[in-house]
């Protein structure tokens, strides 16, 4: 598996990315998946259809007020209207890097970085967070590798006490 292209994330009124990708929800009445017709006239990013995106879509979310939204969806999906949609299906930990990277990793999201802001979230609602800071720790390259298969994501230690 080839590193994945970040999720987009607005934390605190600002762009920034985090390595994962939370899943979308299946049968939400207001993400649709775009047709044949519908995909032949969109201009799609063209990293989607890329090994560095094997979810095919490219996800913009946003923690505020202690809730976190999906907000936009780019690829072969819509929402509708223009509200964002409060992730009240995801239940989970995201990992939001920060400052250079230190160990790139040719797999999901394990690139390590200076420091990683991990938010664990029960249904919507940010519940804790913690900071994790990487610049004197030793790291384990195939561990990295194996913890960020698909459906592995963002099992870090620590992360259960949260």
């Amino acid at each position: 598996m080839t590193a994945q292209v970040h999720e987009r994330l607005i934390l605190d009124g600002e762009q920034t990315s985090m390595a994962f990708c939370p899943p979308l929800p299946a049968g939400h009445p207001r993400i649709t998946e775009l047709d044949g017709e519908e995909l032949e006239r969109e201009s799609m990013p063209p990293i989607l259809g890329s090994t560095a995106c094997w979810r095919g879509y490219i996800g913009t979310w946003e923690i505020k007020d202690g809730r976190f939204y999906l907000v936009d969806i780019a690829g072969p999906y819509r929402i509708a209207g223009s509200d964002p949609i409060l992730a009240d299906w995801f239940t989970g930990v995201i990992r939001i890097p920060r400052g250079e990277q230190l160990h790139y990793v040719h797999m999901g999201f394990g690139s390590v970085y200076e420091e990683e802001y991990h938010v664990k979230i029960a249904k919507g609602e940010v519940v804790k967070s913690r900071t994790i800071d990487n610049r004197n720790g030793d790291v384990d390259v195939s561990d990295l590798t194996w913890r960020n298969l698909p459906g592995f994501e963002n099992r870090f230690e620590g992360d259960d006490e949260m």
